[in-house]
């Protein structure tokens, strides 16, 4: 019995380390509700189910460890299918599904992206609901944790991304270790 309790232990143990290396993912409405009562900026993953780029970032750039860990401690992560259908309501206004030929969008989709519809891309969202940029592209995790280096320090405020990453590149990445 004592062996099967501690066999049990580092399983459960296990399976709470894998669950804090993933990233805890939100719809866009919890996260705005979330960032209304304790500020952060929205991390968007703007992606579609046939964009290979886009299931190449899920499992290479959003499935490591680092990212995960900076992603849940310093930002509201969203999910947002470019493509989804539902009606997406936040507050007082409904967000509906564009049908534009072959291929339709979602409104908010074009919002988050400042209408460049190209996958994936990544927005970036402060607590106020103010797009801060649309970064479109694959990116790799250390490309990735620049980025997040960015925005959780706040760098945003005060200069422009190529400036902070000129600085972070001479930073040796320093920058990352510590958040």
């Amino acid at each position: 019995m004592k062996y099967a309790l501690l066999f049990l232990g580092l399983i459960l143990s296990g399976f709470n380390a894998v669950a804090q290396d993933k990233i805890k993912w939100y719809t866009i409405d919890e996260a705005i509700q979330l960032a209304s009562q304790e500020p952060r900026v929205l991390v968007i993953d703007v992606y579609t189910d046939w964009c290979g780029w886009c299931k190449r970032m899920d499992a290479t750039t959003f499935s490591d460890p680092k990212v995960a860990e900076i992603m849940n401690k310093h930002f509201y992560p969203v999910k947002l299918n470019a493509e989804g259908r539902e009606d997406i309501v936040i507050g007082e206004r409904t967000f509906k599904f564009v049908d534009n030929g072959r291929r339709g969008y979602h409104e908010i989709a074009a919002i988050v992206t400042k209408g460049r519809l190209s996958y994936p891309t990544i927005s970036y969202v402060d607590a106020q609901g103010k797009v801060l940029e649309a970064a479109p592209g694959y990116k790799t995790a250390d490309q990735f944790r620049v980025y997040l280096a960015y925005y959780s320090e706040g760098a945003y405020k005060s200069q422009t991304f190529a400036e902070f990453s000129t600085r972070y590149a001479s930073k040796e990445k320093s920058v990352i270790e510590n958040l």
